[in-house]
């Protein structure tokens, strides 16, 4: 399942300032992406948008989120796929495990 979102072809919700859009939960970001404009349209609906504000978004390879984006991020960032959707993924960051000093 990794090496077809790597592979895959997503759409990132960018903000005003054409970052890509990262929603925080339990201390983790998340990169919300999705697989489809229909998938993108059901998240912003979700999200509360305002009919009259054009929202815009990033088509970026999942492997190119991970090794562009998250892999710089000073927090731990995982990403999210089609999470509003019928078949939601999440691919949480990796953590490096410290032994404990003792």
């Amino acid at each position: 399942m990794r090496e077809t979102f790597e592979q895959a072809v997503l759409l990132v919700a960018l903000t005003e300032d054409g970052r890509l859009c990262v929603s925080e939960l339990g201390g983790v970001d998340w990169v919300c992406a999705l697989t489809s404009v229909e998938e993108f349209a059901r998240y912003m609906t979700a999200r509360g948008v305002q009919p009259e504000r054009e929202y815009r978004f990033h088509t970026i390879l999942g492997r190119q989120i991970v090794d562009d984006f998250t892999a710089q991020c000073v927090r731990p960032t995982g990403v999210a796929v089609d999470i509003g959707g019928a078949a939601p993924m999440a691919f949480p960051p990796e953590l490096s495990v410290r032994s404990g000093v003792g």
